[in-house]
């Protein structure tokens, strides 16, 4: 239950794994016997660490490649983690697998898992700094029994959900900003529609909202966007299923109209690596080769910084995101490292990249 009456944000702080909230009468520091401590405190109450999962024995090596099965015993869909009980047991070294939301083959517009569900997955391994560097083990590309991707959302809303006009109608209008850090953004419906006259023409769109083809919605202004409507149990008229128009995810590659360079895997050093937010650059090896178009892109990305009075060093430099590192990498600076190309409307960078 959220506390504070409202739906629960994943990418805050107080709602990462291994966190729970505490009422005031557990809120005074001591911590609960059993794994709890470390209280946060929030309002009328605290937010606590949680037990993490268990490390794994020493020497255990994990096979990308094997799949395991297993039931689902717990997920908190907006915090979006839980827990994984393999089938049959001993199949894995521990008795619950953490399963995190970015690690679910999804066709849902926000990936979750529901309790009894059965699933198949694979292993990595995870390397917590938060608890001394001791390694876990994750689910990873978590899908239904034979490898479908899990896909719940529609049915699910069907049930829940009351709609304006329909759960498949779709309006469109202009995203006027959408913020991740606040979790919500505000659309101006486009003139036209025979609605009822109590639905507003600016509706306000929350983060579950958004569909981001499974990953965390950007920073959007001044979008044209297509969506459904439902009316919330507090009788508020919301956003529903928002999508670029016709129906395509809002994700960064189609805001940014990203082009693969193809599957070739290209060697380089990484060069630059901010870790707090999560950007940094690849210096291509010596020895590579790169298409004209990127080089192309490469010298007009820092043409522009230039103009904007910053300072290149380099011009042949990819830029990466923490979304393009490939599941279970630690990059580090210096670090040489395998990856793929792509250019958009900003330049080039790097992705999919590998130790």
């Amino acid at each position: 239950m959220v506390p504070w009456g409202g739906v629960q944000k994943p990418w805050l702080k107080q709602n990462q794994p291994y966190r729970v909230y505490q009422p005031q009468s557990f809120a005074s520091g001591y911590g609960i016997k059993g794994g709890y401590g470390n209280s946060y405190s929030y309002g009328k109450g605290s937010w606590a660490q949680r037990r993490p999962p268990p490390a794994v024995p020493s020497g255990f090596q994990v096979d990308p490649n094997q799949r395991f099965y297993g039931t689902v015993l717990f997920y908190h869909k907006w915090r979006g983690y839980g827990f994984i009980e393999p089938t049959p047991k001993g199949s894995v070294p521990v008795e619950k697998v953490f399963a995190y939301w970015k690690n679910i083959s999804s066709d849902d517009r926000f990936p979750f898992l529901v309790q009894g569900l059965e699933v198949e997955f694979s292993l990595v391994q995870h390397r917590d700094w938060n608890r001394g560097g001791s390694t876990t083990l994750r689910a990873n590309n978590v899908t239904l029994v034979g490898g479908m991707h899990i896909a719940m959302q529609d049915e699910l809303d069907s049930s829940q959900k009351t709609f304006v006009g329909g759960q498949h109608l779709r309006y469109t209008g202009t995203l006027k900003f959408f913020s991740p850090r606040g979790g919500f953004g505000w659309v101006a419906m486009d003139q036209g529609y025979d609605v009822d006259p109590s639905v507003p023409s600016e509706l306000r769109v929350d983060h579950e909202e958004v569909n981001a083809g499974g990953q965390q919605p950007s920073y959007m202004q001044s979008l044209a966007v297509e969506f459904g409507i439902y009316k919330s149990q507090r009788g508020q008229y919301k956003v529903y299923n928002m999508t670029l128009p016709g129906g395509h995810p809002l994700t960064q590659d189609a805001l940014e109209n990203r082009i693969s360079m193809g599957l070739g895997t290209y060697r380089g050093e990484v060069v630059i690596w901010n870790a707090r937010f999560g950007y940094g650059f690849i210096r291509p090896d010596p020895s590579v080769i790169l298409p004209q178009k990127v080089s192309a892109k490469l010298e007009a990305q820092a043409n522009a910084a230039r103009a904007r009075g910053r300072h290149i060093s380099e011009d042949k430099l990819l830029y990466f995101r923490r979304a393009d590192i490939t599941l279970g990498v630690n990059v580090v600076q210096n670090m040489q490292v395998g990856y793929q190309i792509y250019i958009d409307d900003k330049g080039a960078g790097a992705c999919d990249i590998t130790a």
